[in-house]
């Protein structure tokens, strides 16, 4: 009987690979499936939401802003 480590590669090379492959697949498939068009279009369109009203800047109406924005 092989050891334990020489039986674990040859698990790793055959059947890991071919579960590698599947996952990889899976998510190709999942990415690329009918239907998901508008949810990725929405995702991406994320920073993009508020250009034609920015966020109002609270500190020039005299309120305590709760988030301090990055950009002073």
């Amino acid at each position: 009987m092989e050891d334990t480590y020489t039986l674990l590669q040859i698990i790793a090379r055959s059947w890991g690979a071919l579960f590698m492959l599947v996952v990889f697949l899976g998510v190709i498939v999942f990415t690329l499936r009918p239907g998901s068009r508008r949810l990725h279009s929405d995702i991406a369109n994320i920073p993009f939401r508020h250009d034609d009203r920015p966020a109002p800047d609270t500190a020039a109406q005299g309120q305590t802003p709760q988030f301090k924005e990055a950009r002073q």
